[in-house]
């Protein structure tokens, strides 16, 4: 599989007052065009700032960066972004924060008013992917954090981004909510395609959803293991009480013990 996303010999050292910060430290990865892989680890081994690199919101200190066969030199504008927190702004709809990024990325931007109406529905279409027909013109406020955190989904993918990075977006759900979700963006990428890196500390998450599973060490951070993820798809919710899908969780936990304990 050719590399769509690729990090060669990456270090990233924060520079500071108090002292220099190493979170990352030679570290190397490779993702696959159309690839969903995850990204686990202890906390503070350098995950969110693995995603800031492949983003281009952060040069890296050594090292190289790639996606899409060209290096990352400034923002990748052909990614979208979800994060825990949904941070939709309160005072526009739903629908009206789904379109946000058509706004601000080109070519739409320049485009935006004139075909408003196009758009529109295209968001209102996605919100139905999504569970959320008929939500459009309600306020943030109006909606759960489950329902929010779909429509944070759906800005994130609204300029059909080819790469997504999601920064444990489920993480702040309740457990019924959270696997919902998991079928809900498994469903996304099975029908769309887009390229996916999920940054999480749920090991079962990563192991449903993904197809290769990263482990970093602690800071400086590096991926220690890649795993390949043998479980068939289309994958449902009842595979997570399969044996070797308890397997898969048992051996993730017990490499990132390891790298705790070292």
């Amino acid at each position: 599989m050719t590399p769509f996303v690729a990090l060669d010999g990456v270090t990233l050292t924060y520079r500071g007052a108090a002292g220099d910060v190493t979170a990352l430290s030679g570290t190397s990865l490779t993702v696959g065009r159309g690839e969903f892989a995850a990204v686990v680890g202890p906390s503070g081994c350098g995950k969110s700032t693995l995603m800031k690199l492949v983003t281009g919101l952060v040069p890296p200190t050594e090292g190289r960066v790639t996606v899409d066969g060209a290096a990352v030199t400034g923002p990748v504008k052909i990614a979208g972004m979800a994060f825990q927190n949904p941070n939709l702004l309160p005072w526009r709809t739903v629908v009206d924060n789904v379109l946000l990024p058509l706004e601000i990325v080109e070519p739409h931007r320049r485009r935006f008013r004139a075909e408003r109406k196009r758009y529109k529905a295209e968001a209102e279409a996605l919100l139905a992917t999504v569970g959320l027909a008929g939500f459009g013109e309600r306020f943030p406020w109006e909606l759960s954090g489950g329902m929010q955190q779909r429509a944070s989904l759906c800005r994130a993918l609204i300029h059909e981004p080819a790469l997504l990075m999601l920064d444990e977006p489920f993480a702040a759900l309740d457990a019924f909510t959270r696997e919902e979700l998991w079928c809900v963006l498994r469903d996304l990428w099975e029908r769309i395609g887009f390229t996916v890196i999920l940054v999480t500390h749920d090991l079962r998450e990563a192991a449903f959803l993904a197809d290769t599973v990263h482990v970093m060490s602690a800071r400086p951070g590096r991926i220690v293991t890649s795993r390949r993820v043998e479980l068939p798809r289309p994958r449902d919710l009842e595979v997570c009480f399969e044996p070797p899908f308890v397997e898969l969780v048992h051996e993730l936990r017990g490499r990132i013990a390891e790298m705790r304990a070292a």
